[in-house]
């Protein structure tokens, strides 16, 4: 296995936080030299600086999005870390319908919208919608639409198919929701259509700009600003919040934090969870 030097581990380091924010210092030499090594014997370069210099060349963007797959394969399992998703169920969810029942008087389907904004390979949406289903029971009553967001391509297309293997599924999903919820396709499970339907994926970096024709009830950003510089944090987070509903709530993952970061937010807590919300609705 090829390994990275000094000088290249500098030059990816600079090159991979130009595309998708995430900062890898001297001690993560070993991350360039594991994910990219496929791509490096893909490409049959030599060294890590001779599949630099191919990437930056392709004017297809072919090999760029390729090293994006690779560096943003992160950790994510079903209901992972339980907390946020007890939050939902007890708390947000319940608080959310009633507010925006009342506020529907001519009556109509209900909207609910929810962004799960660095979703991975979807299991967090997935587990969102599942938690809705479970509380809601009808969905027909209201209009919910989740989005699932990720800068990698690879990772929303298996998100958007809804398919995981054997140990993707005993990763967080209890054995009762994944037999009502997902029907089995040979070795793997398939979420079912019902659940399906709630969602929209797609490809985004967050650190680019980003409008949407609404404003987000609901937004979680877990464990993907934990890699940025903290001027790359401010950015994001105020972003997300201009994209938040007056009366919105926002997750984080439950080791970050944004104080001093998003004066905009405000924490709350509820039992052991923490979110926050814009501070004009105090």
């Amino acid at each position: 296995m090829a390994s990275v030097s000094g000088a290249e581990l500098d030059l990816w380091s600079r090159y991979i936080q130009s595309l998708c924010g995430i900062q890898l210092d001297s001690s993560k030499g070993y991350l360039i030299e594991t994910r990219l090594q496929p791509l490096l014997q893909e490409c049959e370069c030599a060294n890590f600086t001779d599949l630099y210099n191919k990437v930056k060349a392709d004017l297809t963007k072919g090999f760029r999005k390729k090293v994006i797959d690779a560096i943003t394969t992160g950790e994510t399992s079903f209901f992972r870390d339980t907390s946020p998703f007890e939050l939902l169920q007890h708390k947000i969810v319940p608080d959310l319908i009633d507010k925006r029942t009342k506020n529907k008087a001519n009556g109509g389907r209900i909207p609910v919208r929810i962004w799960s904004a660095a979703c991975s390979t979807g299991q967090e949406v997935y587990s969102i919608a599942i938690v809705l289903k479970d509380l809601l029971v009808d969905l027909s009553r209201y209009d919910i639409r989740i989005l699932g967001t990720d800068i990698s391509d690879k990772a929303i297309a298996q998100a958007s198919y809804g398919r995981y293997s054997k140990l993707e599924m005993e990763r967080g999903m209890p054995a009762q929701k994944m037999n009502k919820y997902f029907q089995q396709d040979r070795e793997s499970w398939r979420i079912r259509d019902e659940i399906r339907a709630l969602a929209l994926f797609k490809t985004m970096n967050l650190l680019e700009p980003f409008v949407f024709p609404h404003k987000f009830d609901i937004i979680l950003c877990r464990n993907v600003a934990i890699y940025f510089s903290e001027q790359d944090k401010i950015q994001l987070f105020k972003a997300l919040a201009r994209t938040l509903a007056p009366d919105g709530y926002f997750i984080i993952g439950s080791t970050e934090s944004i104080t001093g970061l998003c004066p905009e937010l405000e924490s709350k807590r509820y039992l052991r969870s923490v979110f926050y919300q814009l501070k004009s609705n105090v």
